[in-house]
């Protein structure tokens, strides 16, 4: 039996999202349970795997449970020790830590008033004092990162680990409200946009069409700032490249057209023949 990870919202869950990134990121097996934050409270959701009634949860094929994200980070990395959660240098190791666990733990200007949103940006949005100075400190935190250890890749410690899964939520709120960051900030930031985990995460929302009211601003709406989707548009007969929908695994039955080619889903992610982001999947990512 596989991993089990139960999870909240695409759009809105910047935990759930944490959880998912720390097992599809770093090609790790698991099956998802996803719970809606119109249905009730989590915990009354989630009967059956207590003490963790909270997204993101993981329960492992051994039967343990783990309702924690930083505490899903570090099982997952005692578990799977060569999949690269954490950076190998002891330093590198321990300054990454430092800022998954701050970021677990702070920037409470910034969690209240900017609420992960990945449907939504904006362009006149007024950010606090409070937030600004989150955004500053991460800013540093991020800038300290790279020069020390991020000098061969666009992450914070060269490769992707765990402390970007962390990040990524906070990239998205960076991109989505236009907050002010440095320029070394804004190509990390950009990183996150055009990641193909991040990219899937996000389309599998796009495709649910879950729209929660109350995450909605009363600001100027703008374009997302990633990544533009490919042109596409569903249609009812053809032959797909793919037999399994790349959301869920199951069986294709609903059909789109892009530059020519076919793809298939599956109801469960498509339903009304949603047109969501096929560059995002990694199934897709030697055929686009």
């Amino acid at each position: 039996m596989a991993d089990r990870l139960y999870l909240g919202d695409y759009t809105y869950s910047s935990w759930s999202m944490r959880g998912w990134l720390l097992l599809a990121r770093f090609d790790l097996p698991f099956a998802v349970t996803r719970i809606s934050f119109d249905d009730g409270a989590v915990s009354d959701q989630l009967p059956d795997i207590a003490p963790g009634r909270t997204v993101p949860c993981l329960v492992t094929d051994d039967g343990a449970v783990i309702w924690d994200s930083l505490a899903i980070a570090e099982e997952l990395a005692s578990r799977h020790p060569d999949a690269g959660h954490w950076p190998a240098d002891p330093v590198a190791r321990a300054m990454a830590r430092s800022m998954a666990a701050e970021m677990h733990s702070s920037f409470g200007g910034l969690r209240d008033q900017c609420p992960m949103n990945l449907q939504t940006a904006y362009t006149d949005f007024p950010a606090s004092d409070a937030t600004l100075a989150d955004v500053a400190r991460i800013d540093r935190l991020w800038t300290l990162a790279r020069d020390r250890f991020g000098a061969d890749g666009p992450w914070l410690f060269g490769a992707y680990g765990a402390v970007d899964a962390f990040f990524a939520p906070v990239a998205a709120r960076i991109a989505g409200y236009d907050l002010p960051v440095s320029a070394d900030a804004r190509a990390y930031v950009d990183a996150h946009l055009s990641d193909f985990g991040f990219r899937r995460w996000r389309a599998m929302g796009v495709a649910r069409r879950d729209h929660l009211a109350r995450y909605d601003g009363p600001w100027s709406q703008r374009a997302w700032p990633g990544p533009a989707r490919l042109a596409a548009q569903a249609i009812d007969s053809g032959r797909p490249e793919n037999a399994a929908c790349p959301y869920s695994g199951a069986p294709v039955t609903h059909l789109l057209e892009t530059g020519g080619r076919v793809f298939g889903f599956c109801n469960a992610f498509c339903r009304d023949k949603t047109v969501a982001d096929p560059e995002a999947w990694p199934a897709f990512k030697a055929l686009l």
